[in-house]
C-alpha cells in the first residue's frame, strides 16, 4: 500500500469517483486536448524538430504527468520555456543530444523529488523568474516574425540580435498571403473569447486557416511543405542514438530544463491550487515530471512540464481529477491515428500566430512595472538575469541569475541587524505593537510574521492561510518582527491580499519596520490593500478592524452579525 503522501493524485481521486465526475472530466480533456493540439505542434517547429515531435511529448508526457502527479488537475506538455534552450541544443548537438538532456533532466527532477529537494525551487526569487521569463517570451516572438511575414531567408541565426539584423534586411521578401493568414488567425484567436469561451480561439484559426490554403491552394508554407506531414499512427518506441561523450557538455543544459521544469510545473500547480481550493503534492509532481522527462525521448518527444495556461483550460472547463488530463493526451493520440493526413495543409503562418499569443501570455510584462517600483538591487537581478537570456544563453542567465540572488540574499540579511540603545521614547512607542494588554474581538485575526520575509520563506505564509474557511471577516497581518522584505515576499502579501479580497474577507498590514515600509510603499500593494489598511502599529490597526466590521458602538461581534442579517 503506498502512503498518501506518495500517492499519485490519481489513486487518490479514484476512491470516491462517479460517473458525473467522468463526465466533467471527459468533457475538460477533449475541450483542452483541441486547445494543446496547435500549441504542442508549433512548440516542436519553433523547439527545432518536428511538429509530430511536439504532439508525441504531448501525448506520452501529458498521459504519464497526469496519471502520476501530485496535481488534480495539471496538464503537462510541451511548453515555451524550453523553446530556446531546446533549439539551441538540437542545433549544436543534434536530436540525439536533445535526447540525452531531456532524459538527464528527468532523472534530475526524479531525485529533486524522491528527496524532498522540491522544496528547494521556491528559493528562486521572483525578479530572477520574471527576468527570464520575459527574456524567453521575447525570443520566442522573435522567431516567429519570419513564418508569421512568411520571409525567404538564408538559415536564420540562433543569437537574437543576428537574428534580428537579418531578418530586417530580408522584410522586402513578406509573403502577402502568409501575412494574411497569420493576421487573421492572430485576429481569430485574440477577437472570438469576447464572444464565446466555449470554443478555443487557436483551433477556430487552425480549422479556417487549413481549410483555405487548401481550398485555395495559397502560396504559403505548410506543415507539409516544410516537413512532410505527420505521420499517421501511434509514436513509436525506440532508445535515441546517444552519444556518452556529450553527458558533461550537457548537464549544465540538462540542469536548466529540470531547473526551469520544476519551476513552470510547480508554479502551474499552485495556480491550479488557487483556481481549486485543492494541495497539490510538489514532490509527487516532480518525480511524475522526472519519468514523463525520461519516456518523452524514448517516442521521439522532447522536454515537457506543467503547461499554466491548459492547465487553467481545464480547471475551466470542469475537470474534477487527473482522468481529465489523461483524456486530453488520449485526444491528441486520436488525431495523430485520425486526422494526421490533414495536418500538412496546416499554414506556418497560423501557427506563428499562435505562438505570438503563448509568447504575450506568458511573458508576465505586467510585472516589469511592479519590479522597477522595487528597489535597485531587485531591478539589477530582473535586468541582467532578462539581458543574458536574450543576448547570452538561458542557462547563462540562470546561473548568473542565481549568483546575484545569493548575493542579494546575503545584503537583504546584513541589512536586518541592527544595533541600538534602548531609549525612554522606544520603550513608550513600543506600547502600541504590544498585544498582552489588547482585546482582539472574534471577528479579527491576527497573524504574524518573525524574521525575513524572502524568497525561499514565503511558502510559510501559503502555508497558514491555504486553507481561508475558518479565518473571520479580518486579518490584521503584524510585521512589527518582520525584519526584511523582497519582491517575492511582496508578491505573497499581494497574493493573500487578493484571496481574502475573494472571498469577501479584509486584510490589515501593521508595524512594518523601515525596509519593508519602503518597499510597501514604493509598490503597488498599497493600491490593492488601500492605503487605510497600512497601519503603524496592532492598536491601529484593531481600531481600524473595528471600523471595518461597523463595530462603533462596541457592540459584540455576534449582535454586529445579528443586526446585519
Amino acid at each position: 500500500m503506498i502512503p498518501d503522501r506518495w500517492s499519485p493524485r490519481l489513486l487518490l481521486s479514484l476512491r470516491d469517483y462517479s460517473a458525473q465526475k467522468f463526465t466533467q472530466d471527459l468533457v475538460a480533456g477533449l475541450t483542452v486536448g483541441l486547445v494543446a493540439l496547435p500549441l504542442a505542434m508549433a512548440f516542436g517547429i519553433s523547439s527545432g524538430v518536428t511538429p509530430q515531435a511536439g504532439l508525441y511529448t504531448a501525448v506520452v508526457a501529458g498521459f504519464l504527468i497526469s496519471a502520476l502527479g501530485g496535481s488534480t488537475v495539471q496538464i503537462g506538455g510541451p511548453t515555451g520555456a524550453f523553446v530556446v534552450i531546446v533549439a539551441g541544443i538540437v542545433a549544436n548537438f543534434g536530436v540525439g543530444g536533445l535526447a540525452l538532456v531531456t532524459m538527464m533532466a528527468g532523472a534530475m527532477l526524479l531525485v529533486m523529488g524522491a528527496t524532498g529537494l522540491g522544496s528547494a525551487v521556491r528559493f528562486i526569487p521572483r525578479p530572477v523568474t520574471i527576468g527570464f521569463t520575459n527574456g524567453i517570451a521575447l525570443l520566442i516572438a522573435s522567431t516567429q516574425i519570419k513564418d508569421f511575414l512568411g520571409l525567404t531567408t538564408p538559415p536564420v541565426p540562433s543569437e537574437f540580435l543576428p537574428r534580428m539584423k537579418m531578418l530586417s534586411a530580408q522584410v522586402s521578401t513578406v509573403n502577402g498571403a502568409a501575412l494574411t493568414v497569420a493576421a487573421v488567425s492572430l485576429g481569430i484567436i485574440l477577437l472570438l473569447p469576447r464572444y464565446t469561451k466555449k470554443i478555443p480561439g487557436s483551433i477556430v484559426a487552425l480549422v479556417l486557416s487549413t481549410a483555405a490554403v487548401a481550398a485555395l491552394h495559397l502560396p504559403v508554407e505548410t506543415i507539409g511543405s516544410k516537413f512532410g506531414g505527420i505521420p499517421r499512427g501511434l509514436p513509436s518506441f525506440s532508445f535515441p542514438e546517444i552519444n556518452l561523450a556529450h553527458i558533461l557538455p550537457l548537464l549544465p543544459s540538462a540542469f536548466t530544463v529540470a531547473l526551469l521544469a520544476a519551476i513552470e510545473s510547480l508554479l502551474s500547480a499552485v495556480v491550479a491550487d488557487g483556481m481549486t481550493g485543492e494541495r497539490h503534492n510538489s514532490n509527487v509532481e516532480l518525480m511524475a515530471q522526472g519519468v514523463a522527462n525520461i519516456f518523452s525521448p524514448l517516442f521521439g518527444g522532447i522536454p515537457a512540464t506543467g503547461a499554466i495556461a491548459r492547465t487553467a483550460t481545464n480547471v475551466r472547463s470542469g475537470a474534477r481529477s487527473p482522468v481529465a488530463g489523461i483524456t486530453h493526451a488520449l485526444t491528441l493520440l486520436l488525431i495523430l491515428l485520425v486526422a494526421a493526413p490533414v495536418a500538412r495543409f496546416i499554414p506556418l503562418a497560423t501557427l506563428s500566430a499562435v505562438l505570438f499569443v503563448v509568447a504575450y501570455n506568458m511573458g508576465e510584462w505586467r510585472e516589469i512595472g511592479v519590479i522597477v517600483r522595487l528597489s535597485k538591487t531587485d531591478i539589477t537581478v530582473w535586468a541582467s538575469t532578462f539581458a543574458l537570456t536574450v543576448l547570452a544563453d538561458l542557462t547563462v542567465a540562470v546561473e548568473v541569475g542565481m549568483a546575484l540572488a545569493s548575493l542579494l540574499y546575503i545584503y537583504r540579511i546584513a541589512e536586518t541587524t541592527t544595533v541600538a540603545p534602548v531609549t525612554d521614547a522606544y520603550i513608550r512607542d513600543g506600547k502600541a505593537h504590544i498585544l498582552q494588554d489588547k482585546h482582539v474581538p472574534s471577528y479579527v485575526k491576527i497573524l504574524r510574521i518573525h524574521g525575513p520575509f524572502l524568497f525561499g520563506t514565503t511558502e510559510k505564509l501559503a502555508d497558514v492561510t491555504h486553507d481561508l474557511s475558518p479565518f473571520p471577516e479580518v486579518v490584521v497581518l503584524r510585521l512589527r518582527n518582520m525584519t526584511a522584505l523582497d519582491a517575492t515576499g511582496l508578491h505573497a502579501l499581494a497574493v493573500l491580499a487578493r484571496r481574502l479580497r475573494n472571498s469577501g474577507r479584509t486584510l490589515i498590514l501593521c508595524g512594518a519596520r523601515d525596509q519593508p515600509a519602503r518597499l510597501l510603499a514604493q509598490s503597488d500593494l498599497t493600491e490593492q490593500i488601500g492605503e487605510e489598511n497600512i497601519l503603524p502599529n496592532v492598536e491601529a490597526a484593531l481600531d481600524r478592524a473595528r471600523r471595518v466590521f461597523g463595530d462603533f458602538d462596541g457592540l459584540g461581534a455576534e449582535l454586529v452579525r445579528d443586526l446585519r442579517k
